[in-house]
């Protein structure tokens, strides 16, 4: 029968095995973790939810880490874009050649890298004349000097212009030409109250895009404010009219601003801020 001592011997060495085996337990996960953090951290993207206009040019953005002894390796770069559910590739870049024998046929002569900036880090993807068929989620895959990872781009596609502002003796009325969804239009007064008694009219082209007129009677002078807005895409216009002897000057501002409901909180603003000040004689 085993002596107390040895009892308490036996236990104390479990004890350490049992301990040392859980701290290298733990230290195995920890260096894991860091190194799948490295990894995902190699390659990114600043707009992960972009939303192009139909028609227009959009960027794709992506970059990889580098530091300033790779600028000059662009040689040891590669870059390959896809899209999910295509085989194909949308554009690929390997080691200073651009490789477009097994491009998809649907982006050619449509997409270009940034090929001065590669060596900085730049692996964002120029998309140009985007249509409807182009939204989804894209795979930036990179394999740089420093590593290499993958960042996911959803692109949206939606058209959307700035509506211009009119009046006209009483009648205050807003032109958007192309809207993609079919967007609602609300009217505002100075205090953000609702007006419920403007006019709005939608004409859709052969592709579905939809160009707007919504007129309001203005009852008073002051601010009016006309939200026009979907799912993806807000623009607000403010026009302020006030009297100044017989005429009333009237003018207009315009931003436009996107953000995608749910996944992002805020809106972005994507516009430029222009105002317009015209003299109209009652």
């Amino acid at each position: 029968m085993a002596s107390l001592g040895q009892i308490i011997f036996w236990c104390l060495m479990v004890s350490i095995f049992v301990t040392a085996g859980l701290l290298v337990f733990i230290l195995s996960v920890s260096f894991s973790v860091k190194g799948s953090q490295v990894s995902q951290d190699i390659v990114d993207s600043s707009d992960k939810w972009p939303i192009g206009n139909l028609g227009e040019d959009v960027i794709l953005s992506c970059r990889f880490r580098t530091s300033t002894s790779d600028m000059e390796l662009t040689s040891r770069v590669s870059i390959i874009w896809n899209m999910e559910g295509r085989s194909e590739v949308v554009y690929e870049y390997d080691k200073g050649t651009v490789q477009l024998t097994g491009q998809d046929p649907r982006f050619k002569k449509r997409t270009l890298l940034f090929s001065d900036a590669i060596g900085s880090g730049n692996a964002s993807l120029l998309l140009r004349n985007v249509n409807l068929r182009d939204s989804g989620v894209y795979q930036c895959s990179v394999t740089a000097p420093r590593g290499s990872g993958t960042a996911i781009v959803n692109l949206r596609v939606a058209a959307y212009s700035a509506p211009t502002l009119e009046l006209m003796n009483t009648t205050l009325t807003a032109v958007a030409a192309r809207w993609f969804p079919k967007p609602n239009v609300t009217w505002l007064n100075a205090n953000d109250t609702v007006l419920n008694k403007s006019i709005t009219s939608f004409f859709n082209d052969s592709i579905g895009i939809n160009k707007l007129i919504s007129s309001l009677q203005v009852t008073q002078l002051g601010n009016y404010t006309c939200i026009i807005q979907n799912q993806l895409v807000k623009a607000v216009s403010l026009a302020t009219i006030t009297d100044n002897e017989t005429s009333s000057r009237t003018s207009f501002s315009f931003v436009a601003a996107v953000a995608p409901r749910v996944l992002l909180p805020e809106w972005h603003v994507i516009g430029a801020t222009a105002s317009v000040s015209l003299w109209i004689y009652l």
